[in-house]
């Protein structure tokens, strides 16, 4: 990644994640690229001007209505010099200000301001991330076009786990440089169909069948596939996940509704099939809650088998994608069960991991996979699923083309 003689507006918002700022800072400076800081007056609370002026040898913006940098440069002038803006940490308060078109202290009137590319690695507790206001912010913010890294799972400050953590200074870096130096778009003019998450099979008004996936691998894929150019149609089940920047969404329920978007998607170059659907359903859901009768013996469920989604879109036809690839989550003699699901289903890659307990992976933020092809199997090391979904993502391009 060549950075040199780019100028990035660094934007320092008030989260205990802004002293990750520094080490971000340190990264651009070793690629020769010219950094400027502005910080708000709450980020002033976590680092402090002085670090930053020394880290980036350039003087730290920090008031709108400052007579010296106004006399020096005028903010409109500060925000329109740099080739990009980027806002790291961005707290839920930051980016509502952004949706909103608040311009209220220095930081938000540059972006406000600017006509340069923006950048938001968002960072904040995982209620306010998941909170339907920020939410809507951030689906405002990328309909503008505003990129976003992160945020990343894990634990945090205020010890609750989840998503919501500032993507770490490499990830953000990386970023940056594909904001700035945008790569080749291999899959540009290319659709892919991919499915993710759980299905939800009713056994009556308030109950289901499902199982434990959370969608994360199936939605960083799409992501993925997006990034180099696809137009991706992602048919999601029940997930807690926001929608991946760029992508288009159809939400299901059941295995029925699931193959009914992924037919109604088609014709696609390649059908991605990420979800993890419910083998079988209920032959004769109740259309009233089923009522537990002291004494009374419980309901005997009698179950049909789903569509196969993977089958039926892998079948020889004019619509089939060029290349279909399917998922398979074993517990058990992971390559054979993946070897037999390639011919059995038609398809032409079974990507396979390992689910049992323990593992993490299952619900997780990290995967670790065994590419199956007709040329054999390959194993991948375990890494996080967005790198998973990167990788695949480009041996997908390779492979069309």
């Amino acid at each position: 990644m060549s950075l040199a003689g780019k100028r990035v507006l660094l934007i320092i918002s008030g989260g205990i994640a802004a002293y990750k700022s520094l080490e971000l800072v340190r990264l651009l400076r070793q690629r020769s690229c010219a950094v400027t800081a502005v910080l708000t007056e709450a980020a002033e609370q976590f680092v402090t001007p002085l670090s930053l002026q020394a880290l980036t040898e350039n003087p730290v913006h920090t008031r709108l209505f400052s007579l010296t940098d106004e006399s020096r440069m005028g903010h409109i002038e500060l925000s329109r010099s740099a080739d990009a803006l980027v806002v790291a940490p961005a707290t839920a308060n930051i980016l509502a200000r952004m949706a909103g078109g608040i311009a209220d202290d220095l930081a938000t009137t540059l972006l406000l301001a600017t006509d340069k590319p923006v950048l938001v690695a968002p960072a904040m507790n995982v209620r306010m991330w998941l909170h339907a206001a920020t939410v809507a912010n951030m689906a405002t913010l990328a309909a503008r076009g505003v990129a976003v890294v992160g945020p990343d799972e894990g634990a945090m400050a205020c010890n609750e786990v989840g998503p919501g953590r500032l993507a770490e200074p490499p990830a953000i870096l990386q970023a940056i440089g594909a904001l700035l130096a945008p790569a080749a778009r291999p899959l540009e003019g290319r659709h892919a169909l991919v499915t993710s998450g759980p299905t939800h099979e009713p056994i009556d008004p308030v109950r289901y069948l499902a199982n434990r996936a959370s969608g994360r691998q199936g939605h960083a894929i799409a992501a993925a596939l997006a990034a180099l150019g696809a137009r991706v149609t992602l048919v999601s089940g029940p997930v807690s996940l926001p929608d991946p920047t760029g992508v288009a969404v159809r939400r299901v329920e059941t295995a029925e509704q699931m193959l009914a978007a992924c037919r109604a998607a088609l014709p696609a170059d390649v059908g991605v099939f990420a979800a993890a659907v419910a083998d079988w359903r209920v032959a004769r859901a109740a259309e009233r809650k089923l009522k537990k009768t002291p004494g009374a013996a419980p309901p005997e469920l009698a179950l049909t088998p789903n569509p196969d989604i993977l089958a039926t879109i892998a079948a020889a036809g004019p619509l089939r994608p060029r290349l279909v690839v399917g998922f398979a989550a074993e517990t058990h003699d992971l390559a054979r069960h993946a070897e037999e699901k390639l011919r059995r289903k038609g398809c032409d890659w079974v990507v396979a991991n390992d689910v049992s307990e323990g593992t993490g992976i299952m619900g997780g933020t990290e995967n670790e996979i065994l590419l199956v092809t007709a040329a054999g199997a390959e194993p991948w090391p375990r890494a996080s699923k967005d790198e998973v979904a990167r990788g695949l993502a480009a041996r997908i391009a390779a492979a069309l083309g």
